[in-house]
């Protein structure tokens, strides 16, 4: 192997695969990144056989090669490089690099040893515009579990129909769904459930592309392919069957609380720096006003040895007076993700799940489950 690099494509390139290198493993050379040329170019590749990243980088190549080789040392050596090129060769196991006046010897194990990154071709293809790709995620992942006592839950469960793509996820405590278009129909129906953190990996990096995210779904093999430009991600599928989610979501309301959403935020936010002392709990109380339509969302907390707060948002509110209760954290990760101005937040009683509707789109639910509390 010979070629050389720019450093900052190189620097880039390692920072996206070494997302994917394995962290603690009984397979040693899952901590390793594999270099290899690739028709006229540099690619690198890492997996912890859950996940597989491999990203292409430009380079000038005079002889092919392949080689691995501690990806945290690598990472690490290139980012403290100046911004010129990178001259690499292999001798033997040993990788050799050369940049300015830096020099250094990096020994690797053999390309052949290194787990096959999987090829996913046959199955389910289409494409997602990136920025709806990008929401989509955004909207639903940070609702996956992140303990594995329900393996299923730590996926993100994604159904593809005709140019339609619903995401779901759920930790037993909250629910989000997201419906997005698709750019491609699909030939026939398919449901999956993705690792959450796969996905929320992959979305670091979607914002730079201004391509479409393209999809292909092997459930035989229990595979999924995205490909970026420069960049593909292969997942291996969580097995399982993902809950019936529709059954979650409450078919009715007594109150309707519709409010500006950066307001809502702020109050929430607000009230959790009190709520952090009394387990996390931010209560809700929905006024409405005098005339139709008019009232207030009154967002407060209140540890016994801290203090307490509380904030007024004006709100359009319809039904009766009501009150809940919520964990803090649960209302800010979904107010967060939402762009659009206005939000709806619909209560049954104090016992039963809220749900959260951005104002102007029919795309997006969150169901939170309540706290219980004393009012």
């Amino acid at each position: 192997m010979k070629l050389a690099c720019v450093q900052e494509n190189l620097s880039r390139g390692l920072g996206v695969v070494t997302r994917a290198v394995a962290a603690r493993t009984t397979l040693p050379i899952t901590s390793n990144v594999l270099l290899a040329t690739d028709e006229g170019r540099l690619k690198l590749s890492a997996t912890n056989l859950e996940i597989a990243l491999s990203c292409w980088v430009g380079a000038k190549v005079e002889e092919e090669g392949a080689i691995t080789v501690p990806a945290r040392l690598l990472s690490e050596f290139i980012g403290t490089l100046p911004n010129e090129n990178v001259d690499i060769s292999l001798s033997g196991k040993t990788l050799e690099l050369r940049c300015a006046r830096f020099e250094a010897r990096i020994s690797g194990m053999d390309a052949d040893d290194f787990p096959p990154i999987p090829k996913v071709s046959d199955g389910i293809n289409t494409r997602i515009e990136a920025d709806v790709f990008h929401i989509s995620v955004s909207r639903v992942e940070f609702a996956a579990a992140t303990e594995d006592t329900r393996p299923v839950l730590t996926g993100i469960y994604a159904e593809f129909e005709g140019d339609g793509l619903t995401l779901a996820a759920a930790d037993g405590f909250r629910l989000a769904v997201y419906k997005a278009p698709l750019a491609a129909p699909v030939s026939e129906k398919s449901d999956i459930i993705i690792p959450a953190r796969a996905l929320a990996e992959l979305n670091r990096f979607v914002p730079d592309q201004t391509e479409p995210v393209e999809v292909v779904v092997n459930a035989a093999k229990s595979q999924v392919l995205f490909r970026l430009k420069n960049l593909e991600m292969v997942s291996q599928l969580v097995q399982g069957s993902f809950p019936n989610y529709s059954q979650l979501i409450p078919q009715s309301h007594t109150t309707l609380a519709n409010m500006d959403t950066a307001e809502f935020l702020r109050a929430t936010r607000s009230a959790s720096i009190f709520a952090r002392g009394g387990s996390g709990i931010v209560r809700l109380v929905a006024t409405p006003g005098g005339a139709p339509g008019v009232g207030k969302v009154t967002v407060s907390a209140r540890a016994e040895e801290i203090g307490d707060n509380e904030g007024d948002m004006d709100a359009v509110v319809e039904g009766e007076e009501a009150k809940i209760a919520f964990n803090a954290k649960y209302l800010t990760d979904v107010l967060s993700v939402l762009d659009e101005e206005r939000v709806a937040l619909e209560v049954t009683n104090p016992s039963s799940p809220g749900v959260i509707r951005p104002i102007g789109s029919d795309s997006y639910i969150h169901v939170v489950m309540p706290m219980f509390v004393q009012w």
